[in-house]
């Protein structure tokens, strides 16, 4: 292990990317304290504490706590991902955006820029939103959150909020460009990340004042990193379609046979299913938060954690949302007129309508165990930790994205050393053998 990493900081390129990637991910943690003008920050942390389980706590998991803070980085980097998956999904009923995507990269930069344009639209409202919303919040012992209710209130958060969150967009793509893996969903994880310490400390506080037994925390550790070696597993997992070309010789006209392999994921759609599930979930106990109903606080308790019927609506929504975004995501029949332009044909399938029946076929199989896959990695944390009452909230979610881009930058480092290597053979005129 440290031969390895004295290998990857002795490349020059490789080391400063690193370097750089880190630099900016302290900025983020960074800007992660700077208070929102105008809020009682002590009192909104009260609020927060009640909302763990609702809409509020589930997405202050994304920004590392800066949400319950209501720092500058109060939004996170969700409004881009919310602008990205909505852009994805009307590339399907827009035209002009289905053709976009199939031109390439410059296609690809005109989407980029309707994202980011969709983002500060989505971070205007959903900082206006917030800023109305907080005004009427009391902590439990009565205290109001915002100091000085009012217009200018509402104008000042929402633009604090948006430009936060460009800055945060402006951030994660420097860290693309200059680092190590997307800075997107580096800077998620380390929200995610940032939350661990003060969470192990509030654990070793509980066990050691006897309010949490030793052994029921130690098995439920157990299984969480059994579920962490399954994600790993899972993740890494494809259906490799053979797919075989058959050329003409340049030299001598003779018909020549390759193989390839279409890689199907057994999770091609990622996160996305658990985050729409959770959200529309959690929607009503949120909603609930700002009520005082008696009847609005019956019908939000169906929908906490501590009910079952929080657990099969979730994995209800996380199978059709699973199905519904591999089918955006994934036109079987493109795929097969893709492979038919390139001289391939899959063993035993007709070109064309065939080929797509049968990419349809498998990929529809495939979806069935990832989406059974993503229910049992969203609803079984939550299982264990209401079973052991566990003082922190580690979900499938979390999970997900830690170990997607941990093997993502894994992934990155790998490519950096293998150039490395080919960079030596050309420099010193011999070859180096990959694990030399």
């Amino acid at each position: 292990m440290l031969k390895k990493i004295e290998e990857i900081f002795s490349i020059p390129d490789l080391r400063r990317r690193i370097v750089m990637t880190l630099l900016l991910l302290a900025v983020f943690r960074l800007g992660a304290h700077i208070p929102t003008p105008g809020i009682n920050g002590e009192a909104l942390a009260q609020f927060f504490a009640r909302a763990s389980g609702n809409l509020l706590g589930f997405f202050d998991m994304f920004t590392g706590g800066a949400l319950q803070k209501m720092t500058v980085f109060g939004l996170g980097v969700m409004p881009y991902i919310s602008a990205s998956i909505i852009l994805e999904l009307l590339t399907v009923v827009v035209p002009h955006l289905g053709e976009l995507k199939k031109r390439g990269t410059e296609g690809r930069e005109k989407i980029t820029r309707y994202t980011r344009y969709l983002t500060v639209f989505i971070s205007m409202f959903q900082g206006l939103a917030i800023a109305i919303g907080i005004e009427g919040m009391t902590s439990p012992d009565g205290t109001q959150v915002v100091m000085n209710a009012g217009m200018s209130f509402r104008i000042i958060t929402a633009l604090t909020l948006t430009t936060g969150t460009i800055f945060l967009m402006w951030l994660g793509e420097k860290i693309t460009s200059f680092g190590v893996g997307n800075g997107m969903s580096l800077i998620i994880m380390a929200g995610i990340i940032a939350s661990l310490p003060s969470a192990v400390s509030k654990t070793m506080a509980l066990v050691g004042s006897g309010e949490m037994q030793l052994i029921p925390l130690l098995g439920a550790l157990a299984v969480m990193a059994a579920a962490l070696i399954a994600v790993v597993f899972m993740e890494t997992s494809q259906r490799r379609i053979p797919i075989q070309y058959v050329r003409k010789a340049s030299v001598g006209g003779r018909m020549q046979t390759a193989t390839s392999y279409l890689p199907l994921r057994l999770n091609p759609a990622g996160v996305i299913p658990i985050i729409f599930a959770s959200t529309i979930v959690t929607l009503p106990p949120t909603l609930a938060t700002f009520v005082t109903n008696p009847a609005v606080a019956k019908f939000a308790s169906y929908f906490m954690p501590n009910h079952w019927f929080y657990y099969v609506l979730e994995l209800i929504f996380i199978i059709f949302f699973t199905y519904f975004y591999t089918s955006i995501i994934f036109n079987p029949n493109d795929i097969a007129e893709n492979i038919q332009k390139s001289g391939g044909v899959i063993p035993g399938k007709r070109p064309g309508a065939a080929t797509g029946d049968y990419i349809d076929y498998v990929l529809s199989r495939l979806t069935f165990v990832g989406s059974i896959y993503l229910a049992i990695v969203a609803i079984m944390p939550q299982l264990i930790i209401s079973a052991f009452k566990m003082p922190f909230y580690f979900g499938g979610t979390s999970i997900l994205i830690v170990v997607g881009v941990g093997l993502d930058v894994i992934q990155k480092i790998e490519s950096h050393l293998i150039t490395n290597n080919y960079d030596g053979f050309l420099k010193k005129g011999r070859i180096k053998g990959r694990y030399s």
